[in-house]
């Protein structure tokens, strides 16, 4: 599972950084344009079409999402977000910051989808948060990761929330 969410956040990294295709790379007419105007590396802005048009009019929180909108340093913040979930999961270290952080997206994108169309309490994004708790509780980064020679080295031993 620790592995499954970090290739998602992974390629989530590199889908909106060079317009992939696979979410981001599509213009207003439906056409995939790869490494076009929409990656990040050429000027779109990873967070603005979510922000801008997929919270809901009616979401509580409409207000404060729309208004994040495109800003460069919440593109830095959201995309720097995703690299380092990613790594953290699929590598199995820093898995503390990585889970805590991952949590905190998953429920700000919870909270940005609200009120939620085919569940009025569950989504895939709060099934991630739990996911992300389960994570950091099991230990996860100690199997299939480098989790146990990370947490072995000096920096760790000394700043234990690196662990």
């Amino acid at each position: 599972m620790r592995i499954a969410f970090g290739v998602t956040f992974l390629w989530a990294f590199l889908d909106k950084t060079f317009a992939l295709g696979f979410h981001t790379g599509y213009d207003q007419a439906g056409n995939l344009d790869r490494f076009g105007p929409a990656a990040w590396i050429n000027g779109g802005s990873p967070t603005e079409g979510f922000l801008s048009f997929a919270v809901p009019a009616d979401n509580p929180f409409h207000g404060f999402f729309t208004s994040l909108a495109g800003h460069a340093w919440v593109d830095w913040l959201f995309m720097a977000g995703l690299l380092g979930i990613g790594l953290a999961l699929l590598l199995g270290i820093g898995m503390r910051i990585g889970t805590a952080a991952g949590a905190l997206m998953y429920a700000f994108m919870y909270a940005a989808s609200l009120p939620l169309e085919n569940n009025p309490i569950v989504d895939d994004h709060l099934i991630g948060v739990i996911v992300m708790v389960v994570l950091a509780l099991g230990a996860a980064g100690m199997t299939w990761g480098l989790g146990r020679w990370w947490s072995n080295t000096a920096l760790v031993r000394r700043f234990p929330i690196l662990r």
